[in-house]
């Protein structure tokens, strides 16, 4: 009743689980429905159990599941409505006013700030495992609020997850997820970096680009902006939409940032407490540079801004941020 029959005209989009429809309850409260496809390859009853489980989480940045049924051989599930949509529409569909970079980063630090609390500060570690801007929905007020909680695990803080089972969204998924199938929180973070330059770029993470020499041809935009930053210009890495109108010193830090979370070694990947920190300011942001760049070869500049926090760094890894793993 509240989807209207899920009705055409209700559907806000769909996606490898099933279709989400706009509802309104007899309480006047809108809604999203998630109807799962019956053909899902995710088992009904582990489904239902994860989403049980999530379904206790409560923060202002993640949505909220409101609740779930289990019917006929389908799954209904009742999220919050976010009226302002994904954020990948506002970013990439051309027939909307594009996102100033104030509301950009004010997103994505409610995105980095949902994410810790899965990582840190809930009373199991959630593995989200789908970070991306079509996972991230919009409200009234445009805050952020990481959703699609399909392909989150949980485990006990200090245990080990046992996930062998390599899932997420190409282009988003860790180079060392590909060799074990084995999430962690820094896979969250790897798939986060990457997210932090969908929204800084306004490029999708692999995508077709024109060349006056070579006509069509792949950009991956981990390189691009790494080739940007050697050439001593990685604010022409921006969203052509900015206009310019932007905080250099806080693009700057969010592209260098995108770069390091996005780094091919887990090592040297900061934690979501470290993430938010330097977006917040309350922790300065370490001294990067690129140096002697070959095949996406960085440089981590140790002298300031790591001291503060309990991260280690293997000597080759000093000399190699970036190498391989792409």
């Amino acid at each position: 009743m509240a989807t209207k029959g899920f009705s055409d005209k209700e559907l806000l989009g769909a996606g490898g689980f099933g279709r989400v429809y706009h509802g309104v309850l007899r309480s006047k409260i809108q809604v999203a429905v998630k109807k799962i496809s019956h053909g899902s390859r995710q088992g009904m009853r582990e489904f239902v159990a994860e989403i049980a489980s999530i379904g206790r989480i409560r923060h202002r940045n993640l949505v909220r599941l409101l609740g779930y049924c289990r019917r006929k051989g389908e799954l209904l599930l009742v999220y919050d409505f976010m009226p302002n949509g994904s954020l990948d529409k506002l970013l990439f569909d051309q027939t909307k006013a594009p996102l100033s970079w104030g509301q950009r980063f004010h997103i994505v630090k409610g995105v980095a700030t949902g994410l810790l609390y899965l990582h840190e500060e809930w009373v199991q570690v959630v593995l989200h495992r789908d970070i991306k801007a079509s996972n991230v929905l919009l409200d009234h007020e445009m805050n952020g609020a990481l959703g699609d909680f399909g392909l989150a695990r949980l485990y006990d803080h200090g245990s080990d997850p046992q996930t062998t089972h390599m899932v997420g969204t190409f282009g988003y998924i860790a180079p060392e997820l590909t060799r074990t199938g084995k999430a962690t929180t820094g896979t969250d973070v790897f798939a986060f970096g990457v997210f932090l330059l969908e929204v800084a770029c306004g490029r999708r993470p692999l995508s077709r680009s024109r060349s006056a020499e070579e006509g069509e041809e792949d950009l991956i935009l981990v390189d691009y902006v790494v080739g940007c930053w050697k050439r001593g210009v990685i604010l022409e890495a921006a969203d052509t939409n900015l206009k310019g109108e932007y905080v250099v010193e806080e693009l700057e830090m969010v592209l260098k940032l995108a770069l390091l979370c996005s780094h091919p070694l887990v090592v040297c990947r900061p934690s979501m407490r470290q993430v938010v920190q330097f977006l917040d300011g309350s922790a300065s942001f370490p001294n990067l540079s690129v140096d002697g760049f070959g095949g996406g070869h960085l440089n981590l500049g140790q002298d300031e801004g790591f001291d503060d926090f309990p991260m280690t760094f293997p000597s080759t890894v000093a000399d190699s941020f970036f190498s391989g793993g792409r």
